[in-house]
């Protein structure tokens, strides 16, 4: 195992108490990582679910009820998926600062952001219109679309680093 090099702050990261842990545990590593898929999947299953509603399937489910409910959901999936994802970037973050899969999975996760703000600035100030039974504006749907392609490849892209 070579020494981590890199910018000190991805260093310090590394050789902390915490990325040392990580790495060196034969458990920690392995349990951090099954609470950043289980969160995955409660946070992508949760957005999934509102995205097939704004697309139309179950229309007798108002969406302002579907999103306040999975609302929450994706909120428990963030609360996993967050700091699961910090620590396991601390094991080794010279490496994830420079491996492609990562890199471009933290731009599908800021284009994810954008397309949540963008929805709700747009589309979703409209609701009452489309709430029940009334097909989604096309912004609404285009952005549903947009917000499964992305979260699939996010998905595929954390599955791609260990590849890289």
């Amino acid at each position: 195992m070579h020494p981590p090099s890199g910018p000190a702050w991805l260093v310090w990261l590394e050789t902390s108490g915490l990325g040392e842990t990580m790495r060196r545990s034969a458990w920690m590593y392995p349990i951090v990582e099954i609470v950043h898929i289980v969160g995955f999947v409660i946070l992508v299953g949760a957005v999934v679910m509102f995205d097939l509603r704004v697309l139309g399937l179950g229309r007798g489910l108002p969406v302002t009820a579907l999103a306040r409910h999975l609302l929450r959901w994706s909120w428990v999936g963030l609360t996993l998926v967050v700091p699961a994802g910090l620590m396991m970037f601390t094991a080794h973050a010279t490496e994830f600062a420079t491996n492609p899969a990562f890199l471009l999975k933290l731009a599908l996760l800021a284009t994810a952001a954008v397309n949540v703000a963008f929805f709700h600035m747009v589309p979703y100030r409209s609701v009452g219109a489309w709430n029940v039974a009334a097909e989604a504006p096309g912004t609404a749907r285009v952005a549903a679309v947009l917000s499964i392609v992305v979260w699939i490849a996010v998905i595929t892209c954390g599955r791609l680093i260990a590849y890289f």
